[in-house]
């Protein structure tokens, strides 16, 4: 892989629900940079495994990575919490993250000319992916704000769901995510920590988007 030179790298860590994928979609679209939700192709692989459990190997996770169409990550499905409890388990395994970090170092270092850059949302995104980020930011919230926004978001994909179970399976989440042996979520000291509780997506962008204009203005 040839990585490009002076392009705006952005990394996002965040718990599930917290609006690390938001503002990351906000900074590619007012930056024209290249976004991946890196929890998509996990979520993505997480639904191969339900849907062809006998079939499922590392040699088809590699020809799915290899032919991976972007807006395949933007499939609806991806969402319910049977695959995301699919991914949470599979995102532990060392082999399967192997094969996903090549695909995701690609985006970050070599994405297409029409992108001034890219950013990368995930759990291990500053500390594994792109530790070389321009920007570094670690978004999280309240257990409390964040459940209430994935119930939100999960009703109006019109699905049948259980505050309760949605405070269930976030939790689950973050113990899975901190406590998993590869790449488990952990803040770094040279990112920037933004609490979203008490801020609207629009506020939250405005400052990241003032950290960001500081620096590429010096």
């Amino acid at each position: 892989m040839k990585k490009r030179k002076d392009i705006i790298t952005v990394a996002i860590d965040s718990p599930a629900a917290a609006g690390g994928g938001t503002q990351a979609k906000l900074i590619a679209k007012h930056y024209n940079l290249q976004h991946l939700d890196t929890g998509r192709i996990y979520r993505l692989i997480g639904k191969l495994k339900l849907e062809n459990p006998k079939k499922f190997n590392y040699s088809l996770i590699r020809k799915k990575i290899k032919n991976l169409n972007m807006s395949s990550l933007q499939n609806k499905n991806l969402l319910s919490d049977k695959v995301a409890t699919s991914a949470s388990i599979i995102a532990k395994d060392k082999k399967i993250r192997d094969i996903v970090h090549q695909f995701q170092k690609k985006c970050a270092y070599a994405p297409p000319l029409k992108y001034a850059g890219s950013v990368l949302d995930g759990r291990d995104i500053i500390t594994v992916q792109v530790r070389d980020a321009m920007f570094k930011f670690f978004i999280t919230a309240s257990l409390k704000e964040r459940t209430k926004r994935r119930y939100k978001e999960l009703k109006n994909l019109n699905k049948k769901i259980n505050l309760n179970i949605v405070l269930k399976s976030l939790k689950n989440r973050d113990k899975s995510d901190r406590e998993r042996k590869h790449g488990p979520l952990k803040k770094t000291k040279d990112s920037i920590l933004i609490n979203t509780t008490k801020l609207s997506k629009k506020a939250c962008f405005m400052k990241i988007k003032d950290i960001m204009d500081r620096k590429l203005k010096a």
